[in-house]
């Protein structure tokens, strides 16, 4: 089934009036003069991407791998850096020959049910600090740590001691989101869930349920919507994936419950209705999203953006969704690829130019694992 456009169960939304479904979005206040202002003013006619596009398998890059959850790309190209959710560590992936080398444990992972070590990104001065940050579920609640990497130490112990810049993020046997990237603007963006208690995610006052937006230190960013808050955005019920266009707009993947998983373009301050909205909603309050799913076909993980399109994993729908972009809409209904080929689809990252990475998450407690049939990917995509 790879390559078919599929129509069933998916509703692409776009140019409704209602909730803030086609809008273009405000500019961010960090954003300034740059290109995003521009584009978000009417000023640029943007060229929506083609309805249709490919996916190529170019290679199986590492196999053998147990719960993988982040991935980060090293700037040199020389290799991967993947987590084990489960057991809580970092390991090297050599780009070239597959080999897998432990950078050591991330002390303070208390992993259970859908928590451990999840989202990894690497500082946006890793040239020089070598610092890796990562977003892990702790005895008492959800946090992000930085720590040293240091490689002339022996495998296995090349990373320093945890540094929290942020805790307090509720946790919870599901829903504990996870993902974590630096945006355009160097600061650090986290995906929060809502830890199974639905109404954290309405709570201004509560990190569960949101889009968080902070310092590389912790502290909460300026320009953000909120007065001394780190919340970006809120309303979410499990954020899972983050990525921004070449125009600086975030999008964001999320889980749903039983009916709609949305893609959604993030509006700074806005509430994107859960749990009173799932998808798409009439009300006027909340923001709807540009593309939603049914569950089976999707519970999307990691996204990643490339040349004007969204890439999304799938977990339980074990299929690659392509979304087409026309700016903050969807340019035609989604596009799926790889339909139950290497089954639970867990992380996707922009790998240069029409390539990604694509990690496999079959060994999650939730997938039927094989003898190393979670593995790491590579992708020519269109």
């Amino acid at each position: 089934m790879s390559g078919v456009l599929v129509a069933v169960g998916i509703l692409v939304v776009s140019g409704c009036s209602s909730g803030g479904g086609g809008e273009e979005l405000p500019t961010p206040s960090w954003a300034g003069g740059s290109s995003a202002a521009s584009a978000s003013s009417g000023g640029v006619t943007e060229s929506a991407a083609p309805a249709k596009g490919s996916v190529k398998v170019v290679r199986t890059v590492a196999t053998g791998l147990k719960s993988p959850w982040g991935l980060a790309s090293l700037p040199d190209g020389s290799g991967l850096l993947v987590s084990d959710r489960d057991d809580g560590t970092i390991s090297k992936v050599d780009a070239k020959t597959g080999k897998i080398t432990e950078l050591g444990v991330v002390s303070g992972v208390s992993a259970a049910g859908e928590g451990g070590l999840l989202g990894i990104a690497l500082s946006p001065d890793f040239a020089s600090d070598h610092m890796i940050y990562a977003y892990f579920t702790s005895a008492s609640d959800n946090r992000i740590v930085r720590m040293l990497w240091d490689e002339g130490k022996p495998a296995g112990e090349q990373l320093g001691a945890p540094d929290t810049i942020f805790k307090g993020i509720p946790k919870g046997f599901i829903h504990n989101g996870g993902r974590i990237a630096f945006g355009p603007d160097g600061m650090l963006y986290a995906g929060t869930g809502e830890s199974g208690q639905r109404g954290l995610a309405q709570d201004k006052k509560s990190l569960g349920g949101k889009i968080l937006r902070l310092t590389p230190e912790g502290e909460p960013a300026p320009g953000n919507p909120f007065p001394d808050s780190p919340v970006y955005s809120y309303g979410h019920r499990n954020v899972q994936g983050l990525a921004w266009d070449d125009k600086q707009r975030l999008f964001a993947s999320e889980f749903g419950q039983d009916t709609w998983d949305e893609l959604n373009a993030i509006k700074p301050g806005a509430d994107y209705g859960w749990p009173a909205a799932e998808g798409k909603s009439d009300d006027p309050e909340y923001v709807n999203p540009i593309a939603q799913w049914h569950t089976d076909d999707a519970s999307p993980s990691g996204i990643a953006y490339v040349d004007g399109v969204i890439w999304m994993a799938g977990l339980k729908g074990q299929r690659l969704w392509r979304i087409p972009l026309d700016g903050t809409t969807a340019a035609a209904a989604p596009q799926a690829f790889l339909t139950g080929e290497y089954g639970r689809l867990r992380t996707v990252v922009a790998a240069g130019g029409d390539k990604v990475w694509l990690v496999t998450s079959n060994t999650d407690g939730r997938g039927k694992p094989k003898s190393g049939d979670d593995r790491i990917l590579e992708l020519q995509v269109r």
